[in-house]
């Protein structure tokens, strides 16, 4: 008799399924988006200020940045995407002590490859994370926009898939020739498993983007360094430690290393 093959929920995610799908209700991903949080808070400027979210209606640091008293302007491709958390709650979790002023949240509709509707140097910050700059494919232009909408000293922070995650996904689909020059690349394109187009950066590639943009490069870490599989295994052993391995996550992105699936990086507009 043939032993009967592991049920499909069984069997371990891909590199595409794991990151192309994202369910937010695992436990990885619950601690992707803590850490996230973690990384948007450690970011945020010290006093009240004006912040630009291009980061997709379901970006998870825009509650925190309004109740740590940010006034927001959050650009939506459709006012149907609008959601309305309450501001109360952090990721729908932990109650955020009450601040000395809250912030307001705004929604715009707008294109967030183009910023035409706002006008020079209006934004203390912007933040560009959830891949949003992978998913422009003409980044240059995207970050000259960033830059241009920042005051003199502002700041941006931003998120893009590394080529780690890149050369995963071409490997998965089988795409040898193209992932023998991956590395090397100048500019390396990846089709995501939805139909669509991703951007791959490698650290130095950010950077120089960053840099040819107008802007100061502050930091530049991996989102995370722990694997799905420790990260799911230890929270498997006590469903208690997450406030632990966030931790552990916040101090092993202080190296260098630019390993990781996704990149994060803060810049400055001089003046």
């Amino acid at each position: 008799m043939r032993p009967s093959s592991t049920p499909a929920s069984d069997r371990p995610r891909s590199p595409a399924a794991q990151f192309a799908t994202p369910d937010r209700l695992s436990d990885y991903w619950r601690f992707y988006w803590a850490v996230a949080e973690a990384q948007t808070a450690r970011w945020l400027p010290p006093t009240p200020s004006r912040l630009l979210d291009l980061s997709s209606p379901d970006f998870q640091g825009t509650p925190r940045a309004v109740a740590a008293g940010h006034d927001v302007v959050t650009l939506l491709p459709s006012l149907d995407l609008a959601q309305r958390r309450p501001l109360t709650l952090v990721n729908g979790r932990a109650m955020v002590p009450p601040p000395a002023r809250r912030g307001r949240l705004r929604r715009v509709v707008g294109d967030s490859d183009f910023l035409r509707g706002f006008a020079s140097e209006v934004f203390d910050g912007v933040i560009a994370d959830n891949r949003v700059l992978s998913r422009h494919l003409a980044t240059e232009s995207s970050l000259a926009e960033v830059a241009r909408v920042l005051r003199p000293g502002g700041r941006a922070l931003v998120s893009v898939d590394s080529v780690v995650l890149g050369m995963a996904l071409l490997a998965e689909q089988d795409c040898w020739p193209e992932l023998s020059h991956a590395p090397s690349a100048d500019v390396l394109l990846v089709p995501w498993p939805d139909g669509s187009i991703t951007r791959c950066f490698t650290g130095e590639q950010l950077t120089e983007t960053l840099v040819d943009a107008g802007l100061e490069l502050e930091w530049i870490k991996p989102r995370t360094v722990l694997s799905a599989s420790t990260v799911e295994m230890m929270l498997a052993r006590d469903p208690r430690s997450m406030g632990r391995l966030v931790e552990m996550e916040l101090r092993a992105t202080e190296s260098d290393d630019y390993v990781g699936v996704h990149m994060v990086a803060s810049a400055r507009k001089p003046g």
